[in-house]
């Protein structure tokens, strides 16, 4: 294993510049209301700076999508992790010190005690005998109030109180939200922060997005800075042609597929323009559900499973082999799921423009990754007398994680209009320069 990562952290903010009519729920009954468009900020700060969340990974994010929120009367300023991947948002909650030796609240954390909207759930209300999250949520015997528990595959921990309070952006209506009031988050990685909380999206009852009623909301994540946006709500763009993909639901409830994640059908691989010869089968869930194919803003890079990604990894070093020296180093995996890896000389950079592009290929719809989005440099990691750098393939093996799932993460989501469409029950693709996409929604909403 290479040290932590050292670099700065790279977060994508949601600044505050327009309201999210959150309380309008959009209904087959009534005209839905205006999308609200929001700039998404680009902005490097030391990696220990800042809370980082929870890792769903068995590696260490360097690099998250945050939104800015105001939760509580009067409003409490909080950072969340925007995460397609799960379902319950929740809170870092700090108590009232109760002596001037207790530790200060931090600015990221939310304090309960100050907002009198804030209610805890009791146990019997529906919201505690929800059986979407994957740890169901406990009634705590003594209080008689719901309490939530949630494990990550790393070993991350958060643990609380399930609560209510008014959610608001900018000067929206606020929205009465069910949510994890943490009183601890901890990380096991050795630079681990706790983050001050995540906003879950994805299809589950007690999702913001459910809650919210929002039935569409998309995003564009640019390489540039200020160049990002966050469209929640309707909005047909028409300078913006999407190519849709269903949302795939197996009939019978399986054991192992998530059904309240982003769920779309992957049926093949091309690098370079070459199709990988991967079986139908591989690609698809089996029968207890694992191989679901999910879209996840939470995790940062990609992942297949073991056939899938051993047929990439042979494709693509064949055809960098004349350009690129693999690392040839068996013992080195990067950040336990990395090893398709390559020297380049000390203070050069990949010949981006010469490698093969990656498409994942779904049913009516393609992704394509390329360029300076395919290596990944290792932080600290040098080769031979000149220092050569070590660069890895930004495509992960799942099974040593583990996962049994694929993940596209949103790393590969870059200058790509990404829109979740839970209406129609389908997500749409286009590529897109994210600074053009920004400007020209400015001039419609």
């Amino acid at each position: 294993m290479p040290p932590p990562l050292l670099s700065c952290l790279l977060l994508l903010l949601l600044a505050t510049a327009r309201p999210w009519p959150v309380a309008a729920a959009e209904s087959p009954t009534r005209p839905a209301a205006k999308p609200r468009a929001f700039p998404l900020r680009a902005r490097q700060v030391p990696a220990g700076a800042l809370p980082r969340p929870p890792s769903k990974l068995r590696f260490h994010h360097n690099v998250s999508l945050t939104v800015s929120l105001a939760v509580g009367t009067p409003p409490q300023n909080v950072t969340m992790v925007l995460d397609t991947g799960s379902e319950l948002s929740w809170l870092l909650c700090r108590h009232q010190r109760r002596n001037a030796s207790a530790p200060t609240t931090t600015a990221t954390s939310f304090r309960p005690s100050a907002s009198r909207t804030f209610a805890a759930v009791p146990c019997g209300s529906p919201q505690c005998s929800s059986r979407d999250l994957p740890s169901p949520p406990s009634c705590d015997a003594a209080s008689l109030r719901c309490r939530v528990s949630m494990t990550y595959a790393d070993g991350s921990t958060s643990d609380g109180a399930l609560a209510t309070d008014v959610f608001a952006v900018g000067d929206a209506p606020p929205l009465r939200s069910a949510f994890g009031c943490m009183s601890d988050a901890y990380d096991s990685s050795p630079d681990g922060v706790a983050t001050a909380g995540l906003l879950g999206m994805n299809r589950g009852t007690l999702s913001f997005v459910s809650q919210a009623s929002t039935r569409r909301f998309s995003y564009c994540i640019s390489d540039r800075d200020d160049a990002g946006v966050l469209l929640l709500g309707h909005s047909d763009i028409p300078f913006l042609p999407l190519n849709y993909t269903p949302l795939y639901q197996p009939t019978l409830p399986l054991p192992y597929f998530d059904r309240v994640a982003y769920s779309v059908q992957l049926l093949g691989i091309r690098v370079g323009g070459k199709a990988l010869p991967i079986p139908a089968s591989v690609l698809a869930p089996d029968h207890t559900g694992a191989g679901q194919t999910m879209v996840d803003s939470g995790t940062q890079f990609t992942f297949l499973l073991g056939d899938a990604y051993s047929a990439l990894k042979a494709e693509f070093s064949r055809q960098t082999k004349p350009f690129l020296p693999a690392l040839d180093d068996p013992d080195f995996t990067f950040q336990e799921a990395f090893d398709t890896c390559f020297r380049v000389p000390a203070g050069r950079t990949p010949p981006t423009a010469r490698l093969p592009a990656v498409s994942l290929l779904f049913k009516g719809a393609e992704m394509t990754v390329g360029g300076d989005r395919l290596l990944y440099k290792v932080p600290g990691e040098r080769r031979g007398r000149g220092g050569d750098g070590v660069w890895c393939l930004t495509f992960g093996n799942a099974d040593m994680v583990p996962l049994t799932a694929y993940v596209i993460g949103h790393h590969h989501q870059m200058n790509l209009w990404v829109e979740y469409d839970l209406e129609r029950g389908r997500v749409g693709l286009a590529p897109v320069k994210c600074d053009v996409a920004s400007e020209r929604l400015g001039l419609m909403l």
